[in-house]
């Protein structure tokens, strides 16, 4: 059969096959019924019956085999809202199923449920399950899982808690060690510095640069980073405040380890007029707070055994149990005015960071009479760093919080931040610092969880002046996630997080950044077996 238009398109002909003469002649003006309608309605019937056929023959994807032929043509016919569905894909039995809670009871010494996608995909093919109990095999698995998931990363919390909080042995045997040498070795016990450099402690053509440890190791690295990579080391001071325990290990280390032509000064917080004498109200905060975090957190068993909070709630409420928040080497930077009240300026270093460029231009930037120079956290590349604001430290669930700050203001950085001793001198910083340190305490510590950051924000605040993210790298000892190559690029890069690099649990690719500046030749090295890796 020979289907012909004629150019005007108001004939359609019609021919046999086998070319005689003309079968069939329409005239599309006739508004009569007439064959070229009836040919037109085959047409259509035939295209319908066809499309029917091929919905029917695949109606079993949906998984529901109780409609009639013509009930699932109906489904599948219905209208459509801007190339959309009204109905899911997805049938609503699965939905149903899917939002049922399942607890862990229900799930306790079952062996029917999958262990992986693998058994779970060959279970569904043998059985072809209908969509009910597709769902049901589908949420017992994710479930169970889930429940796996959660235990596994709350046990590793765990043990990052247990070896982040002790001492390893390492580190005991090298304070041990150095403790021996400066009873033994007169040369483990020069006054530090020389009776000469003595005057430079004072003098404001110096860069002062302020560490509080009570680790000789770490405090090892950061000195020798810091004046390896000086441009001019003979105007670096280094003043270095330790406790009483630890030192006669600091000095022995620095005595026999000179970083000449820098100035080292080492001092116990005991040796301090000022901090010896009379009521120092961060020490009776610290054991307040001592007492009320024992009495609120119930030790780490009673927060690894709760089952409802999510594992990063129970991360930091096991992070708020360490040792060192609640040590005064963590609060010793708001005190820095009244310990050095001859300086104008200094650069506070944390224990865990490593310098890696001269930073001497930190004494040119104009802090525009601010008090604090530092890296603020709310943005970068690294989302899970540097996207801190006070809403990620403070809880703003509470009156007292919501009513004095605003939950996206952006937050800063501790670990390597410019005092204006001068500038800080005429606030009521510390003053502020205290107040809130002890409406925690009174508040069962509902405000803030953990650390010396969340009063600092406070008592910063408005105070801050921006430095370049150059300065301080962060997040070194939270996640591997950062590079070797950015990392080494930085100026400051901090190992801020349980995983500190003379731990056995530092990422191994970053922690090389930091053991290059220890001589693992050196005798006292050796004897404790501390390596590199």
């Amino acid at each position: 059969m020979q289907l012909q238009i004629s150019p005007s398109l108001r004939h359609v002909t019609v021919l046999p096959a086998k070319g005689l003469k003309e079968f069939i002649k329409v005239t599309v003006a006739s508004r009569k019924l007439s064959y070229r309608m009836l040919f037109y309605a085959l047409l259509f019937f035939t295209f319908l019956l066809r499309f029917v056929f091929v919905l029917t023959a695949v109606d079993s994807i949906d998984g529901e085999n109780k409609c009639s032929t013509i009930g699932c043509l109906g489904k599948k016919l219905r209208p459509k809202i801007l190339g959309r569905s009204l109905e899911p894909a997805v049938p609503e039995v699965i939905y149903g199923i899917l939002n049922q809670p399942l607890g862990k009871v229900e799930l306790e010494g079952r062996s029917d449920i999958p262990q992986t996608l693998e058994e779970f995909m060959a279970e569904m093919k043998e059985g072809r399950y209908d969509a009910e109990t597709f769902a049901i095999k589908l949420r017992e698995m994710v479930t169970l899982m889930e429940q796996r998931t959660r235990t596994a990363k709350i046990q590793e919390y765990l043990y990052r808690h247990v070896a982040s909080s002790s001492i390893p042995k390492q580190l005991h045997c090298l304070d041990l060690r150095l403790a021996n040498e400066h009873t033994n070795n007169a040369a483990a016990r020069l006054q530090l510095p020389s009776a000469e450099l003595v005057p430079a402690l004072v003098d404001n053509s110096y860069f002062h640069f302020v560490l509080a440890s009570d680790n000789v190791l770490a405090t090892s690295v950061v000195a020798t980073s810091l004046v390896r990579n000086s441009l001019r080391p003979q105007k670096v001071v280094l003043h270095i405040i330790t406790d009483r325990k630890t030192y006669y290990p600091m000095q022995a280390w620095f005595s026999l380890h000179p970083l000449s032509p820098a100035i080292i000064e080492i001092k116990a917080l005991h040796h301090f007029d000022w901090f010896t004498k009379g009521k120092v109200p961060v020490l009776e905060a610290m054991e307040k707070d001592q007492h009320v975090r024992s009495q609120f957190r119930g030790g780490s068993s009673a927060i690894v055994a709760n089952t409802t909070e999510k594992p990063h709630v129970i991360a930091a409420k096991l992070q708020a149990l360490s040792p060192k928040y609640n040590s005064v080497m963590n609060h010793i930077r708001i005190y820095l005015p009244e310990l050095f009240p001859s300086l104008n300026k200094v650069v506070f270093l944390d224990d865990d960071i490593v310098v890696q460029t001269d930073l001497s231009p930190l004494w040119d930037i104009d802090m525009n009479g601010n008090v604090n120079g530092a890296v603020e956290t709310c943005s970068g590349g690294d989302k899970f760093v540097m996207s801190k604001r006070l809403k990620s430290y403070l809880n703003f669930s509470h009156p007292l919080i919501s009513t004095n700050f605003d939950p996206n203001e952006c937050a800063w950085a501790y670990g390597m931040n410019i005092f204006d001793l001068a500038a800080w001198r005429k606030t009521n910083i510390s003053f502020t610092y205290h107040y809130w340190v002890e409406q925690n305490i009174k508040s069962d510590l509902s405000l803030w969880q953990l650390g010396t950051l969340p009063p600092g924000l406070i008592a910063f605040h408005g105070h801050v002046h921006t430095i370049d993210p150059f300065w301080h790298m962060l997040g070194l000892g939270y996640q591997e996630n950062t590079s070797f190559a950015d990392a080494e690029s930085a100026g400051v890069i901090h190992f801020n997080g349980r995983a500190k690099p003379w731990l056995d649990i530092a990422f191994p690719q970053l922690r090389p950044l930091w053991t290059k500046y220890i001589d693992f030749s050196d005798y006292f090295i050796k004897s404790c077996h501390i390596r590199a890796s």
